[in-house]
């Protein structure tokens, strides 16, 4: 028996689970697996919306069969391109020789460019309609929510948004579908980890497609994205979220990443977030960037103001997992964060200098001055590490009014 089900009466949820992929693009590690969800309209004309990796596309392909039960599948609508959701597509028009493939101009550039060229292109616009039946499909554009051909299609009969990555995150669906048949805590986090990481940069854009599906006045009385839970219960919740992760709005709490090597400089990150306990903060994540990987450094760092960072020095420069982060964090565009240095030196330093000029690349605001300790942290060190976390507390307890 293959697991379907159904979203509303004559719409159906067709995704896959995936376990056995370790790293999502080969980067993000995927402890807790992900899905590819793809959906089914069954009307007078029939749709899918989007397809699946291409290693989960039999599986994909029976679904389909057994709704359709032989009847053809009229239209395949492309949202997105990346393979992971574009992977089946040749092998859904060669069983459906006759299926139209609907997208915008960049999403056929893109299909060509990975596949080849296909048939039956359906070239869509900004705000065209396209009707199955008793189902209205209505396009719109959202480039760069996170690659140029991104677009969402909204169902107007019962409200249902297909959102492509947008409003999705990791975690396979281990038997519940929907919002209200899951443990929401567990998938908030990997959606903010999803975000943090692959959308992030594109906070400006996710903003401008925000505003063009509340311009556009449409009850989002369902979302169904490519990855994790499908949203019916309470919509607005991801939506709440997105809002704030793409103006990095923030929650109280200090992430303290370092590198050490032999144990100095995670004795000064130890005492900074004693200090900030003593002085009321309670939302304190100290990660070892050596042994936690940078996807989960990035999601904490996107939730919370406070961030202190310690490196040793390494051949004269940052310790390599700290240089990692330092890099992901140029890259991501993030904003509006407090920022503390702290580190080791012997023969060279590296570390701390290198840290410093991460602060003047991305212009947060520092707090307190960088602290750099002669092989092990004396009194003195340990004093400026306290010092660090009394301004950023007396920063953040400021905020909570």
């Amino acid at each position: 028996m293959l697991t379907t089900a159904n979203i509303t009466d004559e719409i159906y949820y067709i995704g896959v689970n995936d376990r056995e992929t370790r790293l999502f693009e080969n980067l993000w590690p995927l402890d807790r697996g992900v899905s590819y969800n793809a959906y089914l309209i069954d009307d007078e004309k029939t749709a899918v919306f989007d397809t699946v990796k291409n290693t989960k596309t039999n599986v994909f392909i029976e679904k389909i069969d057994s709704i359709l039960n032989d009847r053809p599948l009229d239209y395949l609508v492309i949202n997105h391109m990346e393979p992971d959701h574009s992977g089946a597509i040749k092998a859904l028009q060669d069983k459906y020789p006759d299926l139209k493939l609907v997208g915008n101009a960049k999403t056929f550039e893109l299909l060509d460019d990975f596949y080849g060229p296909l048939k039956n292109y359906h070239t869509i616009k900004d705000g065209d309609q396209l009707s199955l039946g008793k189902h209205t499909l209505n396009f719109y554009l959202t480039p760069m929510v996170h690659w140029p051909e991104t677009m969402m299609t909204y169902e107007s009969t019962t409200g249902t948004l297909f959102s492509m990555d947008a409003f999705g995150g990791f975690g396979t669906l281990d038997g519940g579908i929907f919002d209200d048949e899951v443990n929401l805590e567990f998938y908030m986090d990997e959606t903010r980890r999803y975000y943090s990481n692959i959308v992030g940069k594109y906070g400006a854009m996710v903003q401008k497609a925000l505003k063009k599906l509340k311009d556009a006045h449409i009850a989002m009385n369902i979302i169904a994205p490519t990855h994790g839970p499908v949203w019916r219960s309470d919509p607005q919740c991801i939506i709440d979220h997105y809002d704030r992760w793409s103006r990095a709005e923030t929650e109280e709490g200090v992430v303290i990443v370092y590198g050490s090597m032999y144990g100095n400089t995670q004795k000064m990150a130890d005492v900074i977030a004693r200090r900030l306990s003593e002085n009321g903060i309670k939302n304190i994540r100290i990660y070892d960037a050596s042994k936690t990987h940078v996807s989960y450094l990035i999601s904490d760092l996107w939730r919370f103001k406070g961030v202190v960072l310690g490196s040793c020095a390494y051949n004269t420069g940052l310790f390599p997992t700290m240089e990692t982060l330092v890099n992901k964090l140029e890259n991501s565009q993030l904003k509006d964060r407090l920022l503390g240095i702290f580190g080791t030196a012997s023969w060279s330093g590296g570390g701390v200098s290198n840290l410093n000029k991460f602060a003047e690349k991305i212009k947060w605001q520092q707090v307190g001055e960088s602290v750099e300790a002669r092989s092990s942290p004396k009194e003195k060190d340990f004093q400026q590490c306290i010092a660090i976390a009394d301004e950023m507390a007396e920063l953040l307890i400021k905020e909570r009014s």
